[in-house]
């Protein structure tokens, strides 16, 4: 619980996220766990609501239309220094991780991810900040893999249509996806 919030007042937690299916459901269990929920489906409105309230926890989706999470992150900070943030993505990347941890995120979690395992990443020990952190290059090729399969999990597992997307003949992605197994 932040200095400034007496006790017997519940915590403000901002969920930004554009799936309103998702973002209703996430909110209602969060709600009934005690928090005052304010919701936002994109940067404009997050940021609109972090400008009008004191925000003390906030989960952001990563990817929206318009400004992505990450933005939205850079933004909060500078507007409300003190306030905890969970990073909620369903296309989890190392690249998108070490970014968010740098940005100030308290921790990085990866769709589908219920409400008590997301309000417990914000008690855990916050993840190192990228001072801590010897980040490590990673290869071509493990770029390149993640790309692939982010693109193929977005073409629900459909090799023509990702084939298509990544810009390379059907045979080709069918030889790299041979190199490594894909979850599909």
């Amino acid at each position: 619980m932040t200095e400034q919030q007496p006790s017997n007042q519940p915590l403000t937690l901002l969920l930004v996220d554009d799936d309103e299916r998702h973002r209703d459901r996430l909110g209602k269990a969060i709600a009934e766990r005690g928090y005052h929920l304010l919701t936002a489906a994109n940067h404009g409105e997050a940021m609109a609501i972090a400008g009008e309230y004191a925000i003390d926890r906030a989960i952001v989706d990563l990817r929206m239309p318009g400004q992505n999470g990450l933005v939205v992150i850079k933004e909060l900070i500078e507007l409300r220094p003190d306030c905890e943030i969970i990073v909620l993505t369903g296309y989890g990347s190392i690249a998108t991780a070490v970014e968010a941890i740098r940005l100030g995120a308290h921790d990085y979690l990866t769709k589908p991810s219920n409400a008590d395992r997301i309000l417990a990443a914000f008690d855990a020990e916050p993840r190192p900040t990228s001072e801590d952190l010897e980040f490590e290059t990673p290869s071509l090729a493990r770029v390149e893999r993640e790309h692939i399969e982010r693109v193929l999990r977005e073409c629900n597992g459909n090799i023509s249509k990702a084939a298509r997307v990544l810009g390379m003949h059907r045979r080709t992605l069918q030889y790299k996806l041979a190199k490594f197994p894909v979850k599909r």
